[in-house]
């Protein structure tokens, strides 16, 4: 083998093992970016099933899921999520619609900040009703419990809950106001 063939033959061999290092990284699980639509069920909680009780301090006072003889809309939310920014307005159109008659509640469900950076604390869940004028009750839940038992692969999660405590509707994302006001309406 001259020594041109050997320099070709060794940029070739240099150029495949560079790609296939590139191949094996790009597809290694922990280097593979999710989307919000393709992260992970978290909670437990179904259509059709009882809800899981939780208690809550809100910005309204104390909310107890169990005391609650009301239907109820439970939204799970994090403060940096720009669906959650955005779904704000839509539950705000729905409290003032439906406020009397059914009880609301928006949970924190993110050790992040609205920052994206910064940690996630009452602060921050207050700036945030601020920042979106949310006249809605929501709390801060320092140990994410009540996200841990119904959110759905993304924010902001949203639940329905007749006064008889079962789930009769659980999705995820911008929902729009009128399926959502059907879906309150079939509680009442």
């Amino acid at each position: 083998m001259n020594q041109r063939q050997l320099a070709i033959a060794s940029v070739v061999l240099v150029i495949l093992i560079a790609a296939g290092a590139a191949i094996w990284y790009a597809l290694r699980p922990s280097h593979q970016l999710k989307s919000a639509s393709q992260s992970p069920v978290v909670g437990k909680a179904a259509v059709g099933q009882r809800a899981p009780e939780f208690v809550v301090s809100t910005t309204h006072g104390l909310f107890d899921l169990d005391q609650t003889a009301r239907p109820v809309f439970l939204e799970i939310f994090a403060t940096w999520c720009p669906h959650c920014q955005r779904e704000a307005a839509v539950i705000d159109r729905l409290y003032a619609a439906y406020g009397s008659r059914v009880a609301f509640v928006g949970v924190s469900g993110s050790d992040t900040g609205m920052d994206g950076q910064s940690p996630a604390s009452q602060l921050d869940v207050i700036q945030w009703t601020q920042r979106f004028n949310v006249r809605y009750p929501v709390a801060y839940d320092s140990t994410q419990a009540v996200a841990a038992l119904y959110l759905q692969g993304g924010f902001p999660t949203l639940c329905i809950i007749g006064k008889d405590k079962q789930i009769t509707y659980l999705n995820s994302g911008e929902v729009p106001y009128q399926e959502l006001a059907s879906a309150i309406q079939k509680v009442l």
